[in-house]
């Protein structure tokens, strides 16, 4: 019964915090290090099969989400994408960038939720410390061009109310 008192507080705790990761229990602050306007800082990038994909070759817009396998709001995010008509667009490209995640756990979620767009694994946080400090799941939506259109932390229960170009 502890362990699942314990476990139901955890969850909670994840839950509450937007799936922010501290070393202690003091409340972090979001801060978005991009804005609407600016070129996306990251144009080349390596998916999990060992695709190049370089942002720059395609015309169409782009929806980069910033993620973790193990956030809820992550995972109610990603199972919305697969669900949604964004998914089927042929003018959109998705890209997911799993934050501080390897290869074969991103391969295990893709299964998991049957993603079929390509992932990133930021295993260092050097693609997404390009972006922001601290929460996930973020979507940068961004132009036939790479410029930034808009930034959204998508906690909530409808994650991508605010997904328009």
């Amino acid at each position: 019964m502890k362990q699942l008192i314990s476990a139901s507080l955890l969850s909670l705790a994840l839950l509450v915090s937007g799936c922010a990761t501290t070393t202690d229990n003091e409340q972090i602050e979001y801060l978005t290090y991009v804005k609407a306007g600016q070129l996306v800082p990251v144009t080349q990038f390596t998916d999990t099969q060992g695709n190049k994909i370089n942002l720059e070759e395609s015309g169409n817009a782009k929806l980069l989400v910033l993620f973790a396998t193990w956030c809820p709001d992550s995972q109610r995010t990603m199972k919305a994408l697969e669900a949604s008509d964004l998914n089927l667009d042929p003018n959109v490209d998705i890209i997911a960038i799993g934050r501080e995640e390897n290869i074969a756990a991103l391969e295990k979620f893709a299964s998991e939720y049957e993603i079929n767009f390509p992932l990133i694994a930021d295993t260092d946080r050097a693609i997404y410390a390009k972006f922001a400090n601290a929460g996930i799941p973020r979507l940068i939506l961004l132009d036939a061009n790479n410029t930034i259109v808009k930034t959204i932390i998508a906690e909530g229960e409808n994650p991508l109310a605010e997904v328009q170009w």
